[in-house]
């Protein structure tokens, strides 16, 4: 009997394993045809046409491997890309059937120096002589910033601006740790090096104290001087505001100039068509007016590369989300055997990670720089491995608000040993030589095994100090007293030599193209990734404990990393920006 109900059962489990595959593949193939035939696809531009643009999305470097699919599917996707979404208002700029931008929901997320670039595009189409509107609900500080660049700016009448100025919250373990018995073992190298500092301390030192201070001011002074720009009040009222928050309310925000006027979802669309001064006006998301005319090609036969390093450095392949030595060493090699390829900007995005991996990414683009032109463009953050390897570019490009510098490096394992010993729980090892075991969870580190991971730390630091001297065309000595692990805001790397120039990735192409002495080219994306279904499918749909996973307070989510993380000798010297930064 039981043979035949296991029968039973793995015949139906086929026959609902099949069904989900045909319907899986009929959507996949549903959303390629809608995808390649872009005839069909198109949709339709009228005159008089606004363009709506959500920023509740997040909003990333490079466009997310799942949006085309989720596009096709009408899936709300998970973030948007700088590459098509500013190409798109490049375009609406120049489009006679567009006459505004309507940006809604300002709750944005994605990142200061993203939501500068976007704002700088915005500004650039405001330019132009056509329009941008502002309506939300309700504004968080980025979304307000954004939102400044509109020529009128709404509310919802029960709704508020939160612009309260700039904080930073640092999470500190040490107590934690006596009491739970679970610690970090933590081997550092520079003062500055706060990224271990909660294990090591229940108390902010005074070293990170005016790291911290001193690039907040500058972010916040840049903010400043850009919304003054765009609503005609000095940074010193807006400074007032901020500390009176002028904005707790809908009445105050306008009373405080901060804002224009109040309207609800309904009568803001009626603001729209009197300004356009027609009865009836076309509303096209921007998503969609991407799919017909947002990305420029360019023209010529030149290229310029465009290598996204996004996300933690970890030794191994990498992904759409972890820089890879792997995967990116093999986009270099592509790059650099493409003859009509004259320059690559390298985008870096990223707070760092393992020094090893940092240091073979550098290897191979100081291999390319022999026969192309390398400019880097730092986006919200480009600290420690992620400075790393930008460090030998040609040239280096930074937002006024990126962070970046963090030259420091250190290494941190976790230790179980006192709170094993409450459970009752021993280990015991046999070894062949004294120096066998190195390190084990369940046993205080080793003063043997400390100095090890001591020395291999001088090592990789003293080798940072090299690489950025070389790079940078300065003395050793001179990078050390900047480095140390100090974090600085792109103001202040241009101010002591870390970077050339200010500005967003189109400066980077604009310096790239003039070191490649080239005027027309077209641009190519790297690195690539495979468009199957089962790594779209798992980008759009996450398992909930990665997404719990990314709520938690990083210096507790330092606990959870993986096994290679953990075990990977490659991964366990560090080059990265502190764990315990929260800007909001």
């Amino acid at each position: 009997m039981s043979f035949f109900k296991n029968l039973i059962s793995s015949t139906l489990g086929t026959f609902i394993a099949l069904g989900l595959l045909f319907v899986f593949m009929l959507v996949f193939l549903a959303g390629s045809v809608a995808l390649l035939d872009e005839e069909s696809a198109a949709v339709e531009i009228e005159e008089n046409t606004v363009l709506v643009f959500d920023m509740s999305v997040p909003i990333q470097d490079r466009e997310p491997q799942s949006l085309s699919f989720a596009s096709a599917l009408e899936i709300e996707p998970d973030a948007y890309g700088l590459n098509t979404i500013i190409p798109a208002i490049e375009n609406a700029a120049e489009d006679d059937r567009v006459s505004g931008i309507s940006i809604q929901n300002m709750t944005a997320r994605g990142g200061i120096s993203n939501m500068r670039a976007l704002r700088g595009a915005l500004q650039k189409f405001k330019d132009s002589g056509k329009f941008i509107y502002a309506y939300g609900d309700y504004y968080s500080q980025s979304g307000y910033y954004v939102a400044s660049v509109a020529d009128s700016i709404f509310v919802h009448p029960e709704g508020a601006v939160d612009f309260r100025g700039l904080s930073a919250e640092v999470l500190y373990l040490k107590s934690a740790q006596e009491k739970s018995g679970i610690s970090m073992e933590v081997i550092r190298n520079g003062k500055y090096k706060s990224a271990v500092e909660p294990y090591l301390s229940d108390t902010m030192s005074k070293e990170n104290r005016t790291q911290i201070q001193s690039y907040m001011d500058h972010i916040w002074d840049t903010l400043l001087e850009e919304i003054s720009t765009s609503r005609g009040l000095s940074t010193a009222i807006l400074n007032a505001h901020a500390d009176k928050l002028a904005g707790a309310n809908a009445e105050k925000a306008i009373a405080a100039a901060l804002i224009d006027g109040t309207a609800t979802r309904r009568s803001y669309k009626e603001k729209l068509k009197e300004r356009v001064w027609e009865s009836d006006i076309e509303l096209t998301n921007m998503v969609d007016y991407i799919s017909v005319a947002g990305r420029k090609k360019g023209k010529g036969a030149n290229r310029i590369a465009v290598l996204y390093a996004q996300g933690e450095i970890l030794y191994g392949e990498g992904g759409t989300d972890i820089i890879g030595q792997e995967k990116m060493i093999r986009a270099l090699k592509k790059i650099g055997k493409k003859k009509n390829i004259k320059a690559v900007v390298l985008r870096v995005n990223s707070p760092g990670g393992s020094a090893l991996a940092s240091e073979l990414i550098w290897e191979e683009i100081e291999h390319l720089k022999q026969t192309k032109k390398v400019v880097v463009s730092m986006g919200n953050v480009a600290a420690s491995g992620g400075y790393y390897i930008a460090a030998n570019a040609h040239e280096i490009v930074a937002e006024p608000t990126t962070i970046t510098g963090s030259i420091g490096v250190w290494g941190v394992l976790p230790n179980v040993n006192r709170l094993s010993k409450r459970w009752g729980i021993n280990a015991e090892q046999v070894t062949t030589n004294t120096q066998a075991l190195q390190y084990s969870v369940f046993e205080p580190l080793s003063n043997a095994t400390r100095n090890e991971i001591k020395a291999g730390i001088n090592q990789v630091y003293q080798t940072f100090l090299k690489r950025v001297a070389n790079g940078r065309n300065m003395k050793k000595e001179d990078v050390h007293e900047i480095a140390q692990g100090r974090v600085w805001s792109g103001v202040e790397a241009k101010e002591i030599g870390l970077v050339d120039h200010l500005g967003g990735l189109d400066v980077a192409l604009e310096r790239a193209a003039a070191l490649a002495e080239i005027e027309d080219y077209r641009l190519t994306t790297y690195p690539k990734f495979d468009d199957d279904l089962e790594s779209i499918l798992g980008e759009l749909f996450a398992g909930p404990f990665g997404s719990v996973k990314k709520q938690l307070p990083p210096e507790i989510s330092l606990w959870l990393r993986d096994k290679d993380l953990l075990n990977n000798p490659a991964n366990r010297i560090q080059a990265r920006l502190p764990y315990t930064l929260n800007v909001n």
